[in-house]
């Protein structure tokens, strides 16, 4: 069972290693609201901000991210909008790592509007 995936850290993973799928993915989605699973391939999440230099900003600490885990996501920038996708290179599918990463977007992510505001 995946235990706080904020906290841990991305690392390499052996080709030999079999991407997760089916109901392995169910305990790990349970940690990072907000993202679907595409094909059992990819993780996927979009964002929406008041403008462009909102969501350039939250790109940046999205990059920074990226770099410190060594895991890097395909960043789509927008005025107003950002999409990240991630998944393992290697194993050509999803790892923990993809949850790890997601899990530590999502501390960057603004909040999302309140309802009934």
């Amino acid at each position: 069972m995946p235990s706080n995936l904020v906290e841990m850290s991305c690392a390499a993973t052996p080709s030999s290693v079999a991407p997760l799928k089916g109901a392995a993915l169910k305990p790990w989605m349970d940690q990072v609201p907000g993202w679907s699973v595409v094909d059992e391939h990819h993780l996927k999440r979009a964002f929406s901000f008041p403008d462009f230099v909102t969501a350039l900003a939250f790109v940046n600490r999205v990059g920074a991210i990226a770099e410190r885990e060594q895991h890097h996501p395909d960043i789509l920038l927008g005025w107003g909008k950002a999409e990240i996708t991630t998944f393992t290179h290697s194993i050509q599918g999803l790892s923990k790592n993809d949850f790890i990463l997601a899990a530590k977007i999502n501390a960057q992510a603004p909040a999302p509007p309140v309802s009934g505001s």
